[in-house]
């Protein structure tokens, strides 16, 4: 894995004794370097990148983010939503299909940022009607086959009639939003070719839908995997539409994202687990105290890579343990040693948290609240009658 040649030095505290372990450590220079080496890639253009604030999550990074001009972000949640705009986000899509109580509190959330431009996705004609009368505009989601939301690429006339019944409903239409997210498992040269062939499909669409008298304004693609497939895609250049990417991973990268993404783009982890070894329970295995309660495992085993120790092998954990097995022979972490841990997948753990740490130089500078972790309170509060409910 490349991140057995990143140093730790580079990521070590001076001072842990007052630190509660585990704990995210977030390091706003190299986040900042990744920021500014994805605008670069991007030909130093941010209005084309639609960052996912599901990695970011806090409102400090995002605000990062905003410093640099990329100010139109992409989430999922209306925690995210509603993070974005307070970070002072101009742009803001909900990439849900919402209904019932969820669609009132993006209205909500409008009506309250209203000089922010924000939008969700729609997949059927039903989901139109929820938005008439609102400033919501709409993209029209496409599945590219990943097959988890969205209208099949190869079915142009209920895109078609989707982008006609919007326009009927006196609704905005924004574009089209194109999520390959399962293309991610190749080799570079392979997805890249993948992805093309998809996106080829796309602006087949694109071209028919234009011939219909139809202008798209934007049309959002690319996570992190296909990342490189978009920028090497001639079609997304001097094009008749807005192209964004979304990939939001980059900002904190993680170990997956290294592998997947060209060495010589230069990005480096920007958010870490720093974790205590709390036991050596048999001969070959020390147990740290990072189980997917901190390090999330969706991704799989081994969730993370330990800086600086790669013959270190991170097993299955449990809650809030972490089982590693050691190399038959040398020098091993001791009882009450920190190991730093880079995640697997960096998203769903800046989630586990609820405040990170803020690192510079060696020294921990601020501690902020991870402000967009989970979900807003479950009622909404239109619906909460006179002190009966608390969400605190």
């Amino acid at each position: 894995m490349l991140t057995n040649s990143l140093s730790i030095s580079q990521y070590e505290i001076e001072d842990l004794t007052s630190v509660l372990t585990p704990a995210l450590l977030i390091y706003p220079d190299i986040v900042q370097r990744n920021i500014e080496t994805t605008i670069g890639l991007l030909d130093g253009d941010p209005n084309r990148w639609r960052p996912h604030v599901k990695t970011a999550k806090l409102q400090a990074v995002m605000g990062m983010l905003i410093q640099k001009g990329v100010d139109q972000f992409k989430c999922a949640t209306t925690l995210e939503l509603l993070t974005a705009c307070q970070a002072g986000a101009t742009d803001a899509l909900l990439a849900n299909s919402t209904s019932h109580a969820n669609a009132v509190r993006v209205r909500q959330i409008a009506e309250e940022f209203s000089l922010v431009r924000i939008s969700t996705l729609v997949e059927s004609t039903d989901q139109i009607e929820q938005w008439k009368g609102s400033k919501i505009g709409l993209f029209v989601d496409i599945n590219p086959g990943m097959d988890r939301t969205g209208v099949s690429q190869e079915d142009f006339g209920r895109i078609l009639g989707l982008v006609q019944d919007i326009r009927k409903a006196a609704v905005e239409f924004r574009g089209l939003h194109y999520y390959d997210g399962h293309v991610g498992g190749a080799s570079l040269p392979l997805r890249i070719a993948d992805a093309h062939r998809g996106y080829d499909r796309l602006l087949h669409n694109v071209t028919k839908l234009q011939a219909e008298g139809i202008v798209i304004e934007e049309v959002i693609t690319s996570g992190t995997p296909t990342f490189p497939a978009a920028l090497a895609f001639p079609g997304f250049r001097g094009s008749s539409f807005g192209h964004c990417i979304s990939p939001g991973t980059v900002v904190y990268c993680d170990a997956t994202s290294l592998n997947q993404l060209p060495p010589d783009y230069g990005y480096r982890p920007g958010a870490i687990v720093v974790s205590r070894v709390v036991s050596h329970p048999c001969k070959g295995i020390i147990t740290c105290d990072a189980g997917h309660k901190a390090l999330s495992v969706d991704a799989g085993v081994p969730s993370c890579v330990i800086l600086g120790h790669s013959e270190l092998q991170p097993q299955r954990p449990t809650e809030e343990h972490l089982p590693i097995e050691l190399p038959p022979s040398g020098m091993f972490p001791r009882v009450g040693d920190a190991l730093y841990l880079v995640p697997r997948h960096v998203c769903p753990t800046v989630n586990n948290f609820d405040h990170a740490l803020l690192v510079r130089n060696g020294r921990i500078q601020t501690v902020e609240r991870v402000s967009a972790r989970g979900r807003e309170a479950p009622i909404l509060r239109t619906a909460i009658g006179c002190g009966s409910f608390s969400a605190s």
